[in-house]
């Protein structure tokens, strides 16, 4: 059984990636590098990995290419991106994809452990609350959380990890209110603004496709967050 937290670093700069190997690997997190992220993929495919630390800009492939193919093969594992870049778009991209932290080049080799550990604290926390229920019946609707399916007579749909992730805080929370803050914290690391501005994304999706059952309905409580009304 694996002590260490395996990460898969993928960086493109031979001085950076080193370094924040070594000193990943000085704290105790055994630490795989790769330099593009046609390797980065390849060796996630073949490895098991804990946690995944992606450059933006790679060659052959870029961090958001690579995000959205890990995601096919692990839905939950945590992603955080590392860029040069700091455009709002390129933020919101990064969660679109299930990115769990986001950190802007430069930064210090303290601030990305701080970054990393609250990422892992915050999925273990997740994983042990909304672990022991997988299965809800909304209505019609069966919503099976571990593959992300949300069924309807005889039409499926596949979620998102988001939507997923989101659907499932509503279902524990049913009839009751699912605070916003707390919704953010646990599925997007953090209640800013622009995470705040993807949420209402999502729930917005979420009523489309829940849209079919008159008997399901998801309510803005002002000032407090959302409820997940079945009759």
């Amino acid at each position: 059984m694996r002590s260490k937290t395996r990460i898969l670093l993928a960086e493109d700069d031979p001085n950076l990636g080193t370094l924040l190997q070594e000193y990943l690997e000085a704290k105790d997190f055994e630490t795989v590098l790769c330099s593009d992220g046609d390797k980065a993929f390849k060796t996630f495919s073949k490895q098991q990995f804990d946690f995944v630390l992606l450059d933006v800009m790679m060659p052959v492939k870029d961090g958001f290419t690579v995000a959205k193919e890990i995601r096919t093969i692990n839905k939950k594992i945590p992603i955080i991106f590392l860029t040069a870049k700091s455009m709002k778009e390129d933020t919101l991209k990064g969660f679109d994809l299930g990115a769990d932290d986001y950190i802007t080049k430069p930064f210090s080799m303290e601030e990305l452990l701080v970054r990393v550990n609250a990422v892992l604290r915050r999925t273990e926390a997740y994983q042990m609350a909304t672990s022991d229920k997988q299965f809800f019946e909304l209505g019609d609707f069966v919503f099976d959380h571990e593959r992300q399916l949300l069924k309807y007579n005889d039409k499926e749909a596949k979620l998102t990890t988001k939507e997923s992730e989101l659907l499932h805080l509503l279902c524990l929370n049913k009839n009751g209110v699912l605070e916003r803050n707390y919704a953010l914290n646990a599925i997007w690391g953090d209640d800013n603004y622009f995470n705040g501005r993807s949420m209402d994304v999502y729930i917005a999706k979420l009523r489309k496709h829940l849209k079919p059952e008159p008997r399901i309905e998801i309510i803005n409580i002002h000032g407090k967050g959302f409820k997940l009304l079945v009759s």
